[in-house]
């Protein structure tokens, strides 16, 4: 794939308490012809995540047009599996409403984090959403009991498909742990209720110990998928490409995604959580940088080969 980067788009500037730093795991959405709408999540003073958006001009995406002025989705209530924060998940139209999967984060005593998934529901065009319940769609079950998180949702032929990182054990890296975890696959009739085991669809290989964020897109030929995978160093985080004509098994072929880190600036030690939408003709990359996030995200369009 053939890339051209068109910079950073949005980083914060510490104003706003809710929104303190961070964009993470930008994910757009074709609000419509004009707007790009790029769901994020944002971090306050404790590091706690509430997902907002930002509008960018769909003409030209380094052009902001307008930040939430509120969460559209805040943490959850003390207790419940989201009490410590929400990220992006994804965002699919169904009917007149929209559907956002989220994954939620809760600190134990014991271990780092879990994080599960939870779904939301707007019926304003994406300006606020509302819990379908408290607890998650995709809960700790015997496949993973540290992370269940879905990142895709595509709706296909009357089936809602997902794809969606497990988790349940850790990595020392220096001193410090980090999550392992694989891309997995599942799939329901309503969207809201899935099985507890599903099928293991892309793993680690060589001295990975995680591969995740799956962002999965119907091609002609069938799916391609964008992850985001970490080596034992610790020190690397950066995407690759898998093909599928199923989406169930996938071949990897990383060497082809294309983008590489900048020379300077808020990419050039990582780059991470590619995202992809098109507007009329045109398809853009937005995807964060350096820290996962923390200096906020930039967008590349895709060129002709």
């Amino acid at each position: 794939m053939n890339w051209k980067k068109l910079g950073l788009v949005f980083t914060q500037d510490g104003t706003v308490a809710w929104r303190r730093n961070s964009a993470l795991t930008p994910t757009p959405f074709l609000l419509n012809d004009n707007v790009i709408r790029v769901y994020a999540g944002f971090r306050d003073d404790e590091g706690i995540s509430r997902i907002g958006y930002v509008d960018v001009d769909s003409r030209d995406p380094t052009q902001v047009i307008g930040v939430s002025a509120a969460p559209v989705l805040d943490r959850g209530r003390d207790g419940c599996f989201d009490d410590n924060g929400v990220i992006l998940g994804d965002v699919v139209r169904d009917g007149d409403r929209l559907r956002m999967y989220y994954v939620g984060f809760q600190l134990v005593k014991r271990a780092k984090f879990l994080a599960f998934t939870g779904l939301a529901e707007s019926t304003d065009g994406g300006e606020t959403f509302q819990r379908v319940s408290e607890a998650p769609v995709l809960d700790r079950s015997i496949e993973g009991n540290t992370i269940r998180a879905v990142h895709t949702v595509l709706f296909e032929e009357g089936v809602w498909k997902i794809w969606y990182a497990v988790g349940d054990d850790w990595q020392m890296i220096n001193g410090v742990p980090y999550p392992k975890y694989n891309i997995w696959y599942a799939q329901s009739a309503d969207g809201k209720a899935f099985p507890a085991n599903g099928v293991l669809c892309v793993d680690v290989e060589g001295d990975e110990y995680r591969i995740g964020r799956p962002s999965v897109y119907k091609t002609a030929d069938g799916y391609m998928m964008f992850y985001t995978k970490g080596g034992t160093s610790g020190e690397d985080y950066f995407p690759g490409v898998a093909y599928s004509t199923d989406g169930v098994q996938w071949q990897r072929r990383d060497a082809s995604f294309g983008l590489s880190l900048g020379e300077q600036g808020f990419d050039d030690r990582h780059l991470c959580y590619p995202r992809l939408v098109t507007a009329g003709h045109r398809t853009f990359c937005f995807y964060n940088g350096n820290n996962m996030g923390a200096e906020g995200f930039g967008v590349a369009e895709l060129l002709e080969a």
